[in-house]
């Protein structure tokens, strides 16, 4: 390259703008399918990318973690491998609802007929229209065709940032949660689990979240601090001698009191087998013993009502009456949340139903508990309420409040809850993967180990991969649920709410002896389980998946090795008896000053556009860069102290190439100068040991390194060597101009993972072709000198320097006379180099003494003129 192409003033600004354009031209990142076919499996480097949820923008953690694993995408792709690097998009699923509903100021109510020419209330609003009261229903094809519209401009934001970003992903291998193809994959992968007996329909108690109206799966909990208080309750014994005492925090459930429960050694367990009376409403229950009774909790004993939280259903499915008959299920609250205006079966007293449907019926769960309260206080059943404590309530992670209990029919897949030799399995399978950290693996095992229920993958809602089932009706045009139907293979993706099932006719929909379909939908996360798969072509490309599967590593955070980690884990051990991936690559968390970890609720989310555009991509690169996989780092907008490092670093790049590349390489130039080959010895160690670490996922180790050595090589050695650079007439000229020119050829491969932008900037001044294309650097089998001299000389120099600071003297003051006192091996290594020490220190001449520690003892200075 001519020098024509290194700017006068190298500058970051425009760099990510130029070299996306230049990569994407140049087609820099594209899958090379035939190079892959002929090198094999072995010669690809496959990542199950992330995809991230198309509701709103991306925030600072996508940036983190997206980083890391396009460091590692770089490395291997330097070092010869073929890179398969899609990206995907979530696209369904209740954030998108969520998001749609407050951009468009829309709720989907599916009774309402299609509106084709359809205008939305307003458009961009986001959060102006939270309340459902305030939204205008459309029909469920409208809804979905403003969901479809919105994630399609997010999709294009969020790739616009990731290309700034520089993100080396293969923007031809895309793919989306709600494609055709996306669908098809879903629903095969679905029906073979239906087809093996993994997947199933149930009736049972059931997480719902009474605002989305759907249910939600045991990954999808978390706990949050509620208020509370505790009720003491009065429950007269049937034969009229006494009472038993309880404390409830949920006294709206005493209509659905199927039993007393108590532990079998605890202080009631003389009273296991009697019955009580429920107060007021005059329910015959039993006490019953059960080891999850706490003793020493409260009164001693406890409610079983159908359902209050998880407790209640492990009793109610373990328990028995003393004839051998399971609990009655008596439901009380709806799916909207409000009590339901009949009262519980379970219930005699005449006078209690009639004030349950005057009183309880339609309401809230708050106000049916005030006016119970007040209905047991009048009657004497309560005789106190203690004071309010704060306690872990059950709530759906993007829900606003507490998931209430009811029994619904969904459709679940088996994930080793209660099988022992699946869960054995997915066990072995995660201990046969590397972890990056190895301590990650220790959460899938916890999570895989604690699992209470198998996997609930059905949704009451609307944007999202339909059920592809239909149901046979009786002649009562009732869906008889052991009459599954299912499509051709060859048919799918099917929409059961519009397609017929094999064998019927449009005209058969809904009627007796019919059909009627699946209304619900998956699980963001029954699709998202299928990464590997949408983007690896199985069954639908079997020469890619063939390449690409299992894949190198899937990278994530560790918030979701619960959902989506554990998921696909679970459907390729489910569907291929294998991991899904070699390796796993886990992020930390980025959080604020105050060490809280950022999150949408918390309101203490960084969007990424204006820091990438204030600091430049490279900068916000060198920050991620420099944590480690799996820990968290503190991010403060206001003073983003390692972005301000790492734009320094990215400038001091192009600075020193061109500063570098302005002495010419004579032709026969050979490195002969002990200073040289001793600092090519120091860098030839750097990549040694930042190419273990790269290899070892250890990204932060790799800049660790190299950016050290870098520092070292522009402070001092660029200082020593640039006099005899300079100097054509100095036989040692040639030696210095090689050195320097591998050196910084070496380097900007070291550091084109984190600075892709700045590298790639300078490469071009002297090389062809992309330097993300390159060789990573190799070094040599036998060592060409000695690193400590470079080392020595280089604490000579600072020495000099330091001299000259405390004579209060210019760095360029000449001097007379040196001296440096150390041992004789240190003296001995500086005299290899001392023309270039004498030239960069202006010193005429130096003298050497032995000492035990190195150190410039003296210096005179030489005569200053007038």
């Amino acid at each position: 390259m001519s020098d024509a192409h290194i700017p006068e003033k190298p500058a970051l600004e425009g760099l990510e703008t130029k070299w996306d354009e230049a990569w994407n031209a140049q087609g820099t990142y594209l899958f090379d399918r035939a190079r892959a076919a002929q090198a094999g499996r072995d010669g690809v480097f496959s990542i199950d990318t992330p995809p991230p949820t198309a509701s709103g923008s991306l925030h600072i953690g996508h940036v983190f973690s997206f980083t890391h694993t396009d460091l590692k995408v770089r490395f291997e792709r330097m070092r010869g491998k073929t890179v398969f690097y899609p990206m995907g998009w979530d696209d369904n699923g209740l954030p998108t609802e969520r998001r749609v509903q407050n951009y468009y100021g829309v709720r989907c109510d599916p009774s309402l007929p299609y509106e084709a020419d359809f205008t939305p209330p307003f458009e961009g609003g986001d959060n102006k229209s939270s309340r459902a009261a305030d939204q205008v229903p459309v029909s469920r094809r409208n809804f979905i065709e403003l969901c479809e519209k919105l994630t399609v401009e997010d999709e294009k934001q969020f790739e616009a940032l990731f290309r700034q970003l520089g993100l080396s992903v293969d923007w031809t291998q895309t793919y989306r949660t709600i494609s055709d193809d996306t669908i098809r994959t879903s629903q095969l992968a679905f029906l073979r689990n239906l087809e093996r007996g993994e997947a199933y329909q149930d009736l049972a108690p059931t997480m719902w979240d009474i605002d989305f109206r759907t249910a939600v799966a045991q990954a999808e909990l978390e706990d949050r601090e509620q208020q509370a208080s505790f009720h003491t309750i009065d429950f007269p014994f049937a034969d009229g001698s006494g009472a038993i005492t309880i404390e409830t925090t949920r006294p709206e459930l005493l209509p659905a009191c199927v039993a007393i429960v108590t532990h079998p050694d605890g202080p009631h367990k003389h009273l296991i087998g009697t019955k009580v009376r429920s107060p007021f409403f005059g329910a015959d229950i039993e006490i019953h013993g059960h080891h999850l009774a706490q003793p020493d909790k409260g009164t001693g004993a406890a409610m079983v009502c159908t359902f209050g939280d998880v407790t209640d259903i492990v009793w109610w499915r373990e328990l028995r009456t003393a004839d051998g008959r399971h609990l009655p299920n008596m439901t009380t609250i709806g799916l909207d949340g409000r009590f339901l205006p009949k009262a519980p079966a379970i219930i005699e007293n005449a006078e209690a139903i009639e004030w349950y449907a005057a009183e309880m019926a339609g309401k809230t769960v708050f106000s049916a508990r005030k006016a119970l309260v007040e209905k047991l206080q009048e009657t004497g059943d309560m005789t106190a309420v203690g004071k309010p404590f704060s306690h872990a309530v059950k709530f759906f992670e993007k829900g606003d409040r507490p998931l209430e209990i009811v029994s619904t029919r969904q459709w679940y897949i088996r994930n080793g809850a209660r099988d022992e030799q699946l869960r054995d399995k997915l066990i072995a399978l995660g201990q046969q993967m590397s972890w990056h950290p190895d301590f990650m693996r220790v959460r899938y095992e916890n999570w895989t180990n604690g699992l209470t229920g198998d996997w609930l993958v059905s949704r009451q809602r609307f944007f999202g991969v339909p059920i592809p089932i239909w149901y046979g009706l009786d002649e009562n045009g009732e869906r008889d649920y052991a009459r599954v139907l299912t499509p051709d293979l060859a048919s799918l993706p099917v929409d059961p709410s519009t397609d017929v099932p094999p064998g019927y006719t449009a005209e058969q929909r809904g009627v007796p002896g019919g059909f009627d379909g699946e209304n619900d939908i998956f699980d963001t996360w029954a699709t998202s389980s299928l990464t590997p798969q949408l983007a690896g072509g199985w069954e639908r490309d079997p020469e890619l998946w063939d390449l690409v599967a299992p894949f190198d590593v899937r990278p994530q955070g560790q918030d979701i090795i619960r959902t989506w980690l554990f998921s696909t884990m679970l459907r390729s051990a489910l569907e291929d008896d294998r991991a899904p991936w070699t390796d796993a690559a886990i992020s930390g968390f980025i959080v604020d000053p105050d060490r809280k970890k950022m999150s949408k609720s918390k309101g203490n989310v960084v969007t990424p556009a204006d820091i990438l555009s204030q600091h430049g991509s490279d900068a916000v690169r060198y920050w991620a860069a420099s944590s480690r996989l799996g820990t968290d780092a503190a991010f403060d907008p206001q003073n983003p102290t390692q972005i301000k490092i790492g734009r320094r670093l990215a400038i001091k790049v192009l600075n020193a190439a061109k500063f570098v590349l302005s002495f010419p390489v004579p032709d026969g130039a050979e490195v002969t100068h002990a200073l040289d080959a001793s600092m090519l010895a120091a860098l030839h160690g750097v990549v040694r040991e930042a190419t273990k670490a790269y290899e070892n996922y250890d990204h932060a180790r790799a800049l660790e390194l190299t950016e050290s050595f870098f520092w070292t090589f522009c402070d001092d050695y660029l200082e020593l060597v640039k006099e005899r650079a300079y100097n054509q007439t100095d036989a040692g000229q040639a030696s210095a101009a090689l050195a320097l020119r591998l050196a910084l050829s070496a380097l900007l491969r070291l550091l084109a993972p984190v600075l892709s932008f700045a590298t790639e900037e300078a490469w071009s001044w002297f090389n062809d072709g992309s330097v993300h294309t390159s060789a990573w650097p190799v070094a040599p089998d036998e060592e060409w000198g000695d690193p400590a001299v470079l080392e020595v000389v280089g604490e000579a120099l600072i020495g000099v320097r330091r001299a000259k600071t405390e004579a209060k003297v210019s760095q360029k003051a000449e001097v007379a006379r040196a001296v440096i006192a150390g041992p004789a091996d240190s003296l001995a290594l500086i005299k290899l180099a001392e023309g270039d020490l004498q030239a960069v220190g202006r010193i005429a001449a130096i003298e050497y003494e032995d000492a035990d520690t190195l150190a410039v003892t003296a210096i005179e200075l030489a005569p200053q003129e007038d």
